[in-house]
């Protein structure tokens, strides 16, 4: 696995099981509109999850969570907006969370799961 989309892909797909093994309903995945993209919408009971994967494999430019700045959550939270007024789904409640995901080629992958990271 090389290229930058080849991991983010194994890393979306990777989230996506891990998030339905503990109880979500993946409602959509890659989700794009001129503002950006939505990695994963789920749903976990009433709330409505809007989910940022980050993968890297290993740890040489910090951790996935380094990477998620103030202006990508401002983005998701425009995202989740936008995604809101295109879909006919109602939610008690908007979380967004981000699941970081470290793997190599000697190791299992890592995956730790923010919840309500903004």
């Amino acid at each position: 696995m090389h290229t930058k989309t080849a991991v983010g892909q194994y890393g979306e797909d990777l989230a996506a099981r891990y998030l339905t093994s503990n109880g979500f309903a993946v409602l959509e995945r890659n989700w794009r509109c001129e503002l950006g993209e939505i990695d994963i919408v789920a749903r976990e009971g009433d709330t409505l999850v809007i989910c940022e994967v980050k993968t890297r494999r290993g740890l040489n430019y910090g951790t996935p969570l380094e990477a998620i700045t103030y202006k990508k959550l401002t983005t998701l939270r425009r995202l989740a907006g936008r995604w809101l007024q295109t879909h006919q789904v109602r939610a008690a409640s908007i979380r967004i969370d981000v699941v970081a995901i470290v793997f190599d080629n000697t190791t299992s992958p890592q995956v730790d799961h923010l919840r309500g990271a903004a």
